[in-house]
């Protein structure tokens, strides 16, 4: 009797382990629904809460019937929510079971020298990515050249790498930047992969060549360099940058929502906690400063403008700040949809196209539409894989499959616009 009853106990005691201690890496990201304007609101509410993170929409205020949400639920809270949503009707289901698992595995580093490979198949921390950036400069002296731009809140630098081909100087340029929110690694692991693949295959992929033979190529691989650090550290799922203000207790600005485009109207908010934070007038953060100085100064130049996000698979052009149509909105529709084409015909991997603002919802102050009012009227924003099997956290081996639909799109614009500026 006495041998029964102690394996009750440990089985007992095993769930009680199980229940109240393992949960830490039990977070889940669920997709729901909401049907009816109450249940959009209740939905609102819940992602509102601080032990929740919403990956898709951005906002709770952009949540809409009939179009699935993402959130990010802590396990503490997981019990709490799903009740909720049962006793309210909602249709969802689990998106990824564990997450802490799928973060362990991007942080990991398999190779033994850190610093020892730029891109591959795997992601880099903030001081990995400044090494890349130092190294590659020394090593292609006569291709590229590491610009200081300005530093963030925290004064971390923004360098900038211009790559140019083995050519004389030439009257156009095109800008890339990546990181802008903190959270969306696949982005700054783009900018470092077409760094490397540029530099390696420059008189061996036609496509390339032609780039850097007709362009000066400036690309800022990690805008948000405090955010990012921060979601290395600290909170892998933190999106804005890491600027405080002495009136608020809540951290951070989105600087997709800080430029001087339509700034801070309806799509922003004027809340220091939100996600969406505008920060306190337009070009506030020191990280958008330098970013619009550099690009006031070189605007008469600089011809196309790519910002990179994830995760949706979208490529997106002006407005995201009204639903108004820019005056070359077919020119700019025709090249995102044949970029489209091009991912689907290669990489059977379905993108959709078109202004930002229809496409999904009104946003103001991002950083393409501000490009575009300056003059630069090929100006894209582009959202990588994938479209919410991993969200936020794209498994290391999905990097490259990610990077080659990313320079498809980028190449075919590219090359369609140089023909055009000829």
């Amino acid at each position: 009797m006495r041998p029964l009853v102690l394996l009750t106990i440990l089985i007992a005691f095993h769930c009680v382990l199980r229940n109240c201690f393992c949960t830490s890496e039990q977070d889940k990201v669920l997709s729901i629904t909401a049907v009816t304007q109450e249940q959009v609101n209740l939905l609102q509410n819940i992602s509102s809460h601080n032990e929740t993170v919403l990956w898709q929409p951005a906002s709770p205020s952009h949540i809409t019937a009939n179009t699935p949400v993402h959130l990010y639920v802590q396990s503490s809270s997981l019990a709490r929510v799903t009740e909720q949503l049962q006793t309210h009707g909602f249709l969802f289901r689990v998106l990824l079971e564990n997450t802490q698992r799928l973060i362990q595995e991007q942080t990991r580093n398999d190779t033994t020298d850190p610093k020892s490979s730029g891109t591959n198949e795997r992601y880099h921390s903030l001081e990995d990515i400044y090494h890349f950036l130092n190294k590659t400069s020394e090593d292609y002296p006569d291709m590229t050249k590491l610009i200081l731009i300005g530093s963030s809140f925290e004064k971390n630098p923004l360098f900038v790498l211009k790559l140019s081909g083995r050519r004389g100087p030439v009257d156009k340029a095109m800008w890339m930047d990546c990181g802008i929110h903190a959270r969306e690694w696949i982005s700054p692991a783009f900018c470092l992969w077409f760094i490397k693949f540029a530099l390696t295959f420059y008189k061996e992929n036609p496509d390339i060549t032609t780039m850097l033979d007709k362009l000066d190529i400036y690309i800022l691989p990690i805008m948000n360099p405090d955010g990012y650090k921060y979601t290395w550290t600290t909170n892998r799922m933190w999106r804005k940058n890491r600027a405080s203000r002495d009136d608020s207790l809540c951290v951070g600005v989105d600087l997709n929502r800080n430029f001087d485009a339509n700034w801070c109207t309806k799509g922003a908010s004027s809340n220091p906690c939100s996600d969406i934070y505008c920060g306190q007038y337009p070009e506030s953060e020191p990280e958008v400063q330098a970013v619009t100085k550099f690009l006031r100064s070189h605007k008469d130049v600089v011809k196309l403008y790519f910002s990179i996000h994830s995760y949706s698979q979208m490529l997106l052009f002006p407005y995201s700040y009204t639903h108004e149509q820019i005056p070359n909105h077919n020119e700019l529709y025709d090249l995102v949809q044949e970029a489209s084409s091009k991912i689907r015909r290669h990489y059977r991997n379905q993108y959709r196209f078109g202004s930002g603002a229809k496409t999904i919802y009104i946003a103001p102050g991002g950083s393409d539409d501000w490009a575009y009012d300056q003059g630069i009227k090929y100006s894209f924003t582009f959202e990588l894989q994938d479209r919410g099997q991993y969200g936020f956290l794209l498994p290391p081996n999905l990097i490259t499959s990610a990077c080659n639909e990313a320079f498809a799109a980028v190449k075919t614009i590219v090359l369609r616009v140089l023909v055009k500026l000829q």
